[in-house]
C-alpha cells in the first residue's frame, strides 16, 4: 500500500513541478502584451485568451500538487488544537461525505462537458478563436488528479485514524 500511496504522490509532485513552470510563461505574456498595448500602442488579438486559458490550465493541473503539501486554504481554528487522530477522523468524515461525493460529480460532469466540446470543436467567441476543448479537457484531468492524491491522503488518515500512527 505504501508503494501505491507514493507513485500517487510522485505523480502530484511531478505533474505540480512540471506545470509550475507555466507562471513564468504567464508571466511573460502579460508583461509583453502590457508593452505592446501600453508603449507600443500594438495590442495583441490572441494574449489576452492565451493568457486565460494558461492560468486555467495552471490553476486546475497543480490543484493536486497542492493537496500533496497542504497548500489549500484551511480554517483550522479548532481543528488546529485537536490531537492528531482526532484531526485524522475529522479528516476521514470529510473526505468521504464532501470531498469524493464533489469530485466524483466533478469528475463526470467535466468528461461530459469535455467530450461535448470535442464533438462540436468548440472555439472561443472572440476574433482570434482559439480552440476550447484542450482546456476543457484539463478539467476532469484535474478533478482525476485531485481525486487520486485526495484517496492518498485519506487512506492515510484512516491509517491514523484507526492505528494512532502514520502509514
Amino acid at each position: 500500500m505504501r508503494k501505491f500511496l507514493q507513485i500517487i504522490d510522485n505523480i502530484s509532485e511531478w505533474t505540480g513541478r512540471i506545470f509550475s513552470w507555466i507562471i513564468v510563461v504567464l508571466t511573460i505574456l502579460v508583461i509583453l502584451e502590457v508593452i505592446l498595448r501600453r508603449f507600443l500602442g500594438r495590442p495583441t488579438i490572441w494574449n489576452f485568451e492565451v493568457t486565460i486559458q494558461l492560468y486555467a490550465f495552471h490553476f486546475m493541473i497543480v490543484s493536486a500538487y497542492a493537496l500533496l503539501y497542504k497548500s489549500h486554504v484551511a480554517i483550522e481554528i479548532l481543528y488546529g488544537r485537536f490531537s492528531q487522530k482526532t484531526r485524522a477522523i475529522c479528516d476521514v468524515i470529510t473526505y468521504a461525505t464532501l470531498f469524493f461525493p464533489f469530485l466524483l460529480v466533478w469528475l463526470y460532469q467535466g468528461i461530459k462537458y469535455a467530450a461535448k466540446s470535442w464533438a462540436m470543436h468548440e472555439t472561443s467567441w472572440s476574433v482570434f478563436a482559439p480552440p476550447l476543448y484542450p482546456i476543457k479537457t484539463v478539467i476532469p484531468l484535474a478533478a482525476f488528479l485531485l481525486l487520486i492524491q485526495g484517496f492518498a491522503v485519506f487512506v492515510r488518515q484512516l491509517y491514523i485514524a484507526v492505528k494512532e500512527k502514520e502509514l
